[in-house]
């Protein structure tokens, strides 16, 4: 069982990364560019391996709590969006984030 929450935490951090780099690519002014990025297309593929992972987790998880826990990915996604893209990051992002952590937490525990 422990296996398949570290497949979950992966499937989690991958799909972050696929985020991170799909926003990096982003930059770029015409859309046809944009899906031609290495970024955006290695992007895409750490999604698809987000994906295998989770159907992986899925095995052993319940769907009913593995698919909020992986509201864990909007958390890293603010806090990445903040310290890497120079987003704003407010009163109202944080409070969101603990609450997000808590039920989290709570799910993972249940």
């Amino acid at each position: 069982m422990m296996l398949s929450w570290i497949t979950l935490m992966l499937a989690v951090m991958t799909s972050v990364g696929g985020q991170t780099l799909l926003k990096a690519g982003a930059g770029r002014a015409e859309l046809l560019a944009q899906l031609l990025d290495m970024r955006t297309l290695l992007g895409l593929c750490l999604y698809g391996g987000a994906a295998f992972l989770y159907i992986i987790a899925l095995r052993r998880i319940p769907m009913s709590i593995a698919a909020p826990c992986t509201a864990a990915s909007y958390v890293a996604a603010m806090l990445i969006g903040h310290f890497v893209f120079g987003e704003p990051l407010g009163i109202m992002h944080i409070g969101a984030m603990m609450l997000i952590v808590s039920g989290v937490v709570v799910l993972a525990l249940a």
